[in-house]
């Protein structure tokens, strides 16, 4: 767990360094560290993920973010991709490299601005994130396309922060679907690997039981 903690001083510092240099303000910041950092997701993530506010402006800030990151830190990678910025930079203070990714989707989602905090970091960085409705769409989308099982265990998260899953009955089916034919493996070490002890036998046994409540209830 070492290794993740100190991965989450590194994403509060990056945080704090892209605040700024005035780069939130274009960005809004979502996924799985979003919802640890602002909401409390009880699993550690390791990315950081935003989407851009102005998709024209892509170009632009890929490279002005890109000499900012150079100034604090050895970038390994970086790059324009069709749909996304990427970056991965990597520091002597911090064991992991980390990622960052910046959706160009020109798509609108709801957003508001909340606190980024860490019981690991002194620092605070107040930002402009999704919402949690917003969110729980995105999780959806992502599980059903790559059926990882951190997306599962967001939406569930989610599920307990009294956010409905708002699907049609097919979509609820597919995500139950999905769900059954995660792997013993799955849980024990994707997932696993992310949790702390106390949690790791209680998703074994229990196989996301409140996400699937909440998908056969008819009320989601």
């Amino acid at each position: 767990m070492q290794d993740l903690i100190e991965q989450e001083r590194f994403e509060m510092e990056v945080l704090d360094r892209l605040n700024s240099g005035r780069f939130l303000r274009r960005l809004i910041f979502c996924g799985g560290t979003m919802l640890r950092l602002c909401h409390g997701l009880d699993r550690y993530s390791v990315d950081l993920g935003f989407r851009i506010l102005h998709p024209r402006a892509a170009g632009e800030l890929f490279h002005t973010l890109q000499n900012h990151l150079t100034g604090y830190y050895q970038l390994k990678d970086a790059a324009d991709k069709a749909h996304t910025l990427l970056y991965e930079l990597r520091s002597p203070a911090y064991p992991r490299s980390l990622k960052i990714e910046i959706r160009k989707e020109s798509e609108k989602v709801e957003m508001e601005q909340v606190i980024a905090f860490s019981p690991h970091s002194t620092r605070q960085v107040l930002l402009r994130v999704m919402t949690l409705k917003a969110m729980m769409a995105s999780k959806i989308a992502a599980f059903l396309d790559r059926r990882e099982i951190r997306d599962a265990f967001d939406m569930e998260f989610l599920v307990k922060k009294g956010i409905s899953l708002d699907g049609p009955t097919e979509i609820d089916r597919e995500i139950l679907r999905s769900l059954e034919l995660l792997t013993p493996r799955d849980y024990s070490v994707k997932l696993g690997s992310l949790l702390e002890a106390e949690k790791r036998s209680y998703y074994r046994q229990r196989n996301f039981a409140i996400l699937k409540a909440a998908l056969n209830s008819g009320d989601s």
